[in-house]
């Protein structure tokens, strides 16, 4: 009896937990966005400053590896990138270790939720190449000087 009591206790509890705050999708927002394509763990840790010439050979590394890569946009924000340009690979995808560490400008869907700004590129519509030249600062990561 004290078994039964128990678990109609717990269903019940459940149940209401799922009317207390159901779980929305977030909203799409077409968006250009322009900045460098950053490794994002060596970002957020600022292990190894994950800028530009600098960082390229560990940026290709952990891209291979399966970290996410972000845009640092020109505008101060990170942009996760989920997707780009319709490939099904988001784990060491071409397409990104082709543009790792260059300036460039996209078109995309973003997605906001709970503080993350996620994108979806659509296009790579601007490659500027490497334009952060960032040997003479840091070295050439992940060795130093």
């Amino acid at each position: 009896m004290l078994k039964r009591s128990l678990f109609t206790f717990l269903v019940a509890g459940l149940m209401g937990l799922g009317t207390i705050a159901p779980a929305t999708a977030a909203t799409a927002k077409r968006v250009q966005v322009t900045g460098e394509i950053v490794d994002t763990w060596c970002y957020v840790t600022e292990i190894m400053y994950a800028l530009g010439t600098a960082h390229y050979q560990c940026a290709i590394w952990c891209a291979v590896g399966g970290i996410p890569v972000s845009i640092l946009g020109d505008d101060g924000k990170v942009y996760v990138v989920l997707k780009i340009e319709g490939d099904d690979t988001s784990v060491a995808n071409p397409a990104v270790l082709k543009i790792q560490t260059h300036n460039v400008s996209v078109n995309g869907d973003l997605y906001e939720r709970d503080g993350v700004r996620y994108l979806f590129v659509t296009q790579v519509a601007d490659d500027k190449g490497v334009i952060n030249m960032t040997h003479e600062d840091y070295g050439i990561q992940p060795f130093g000087e």
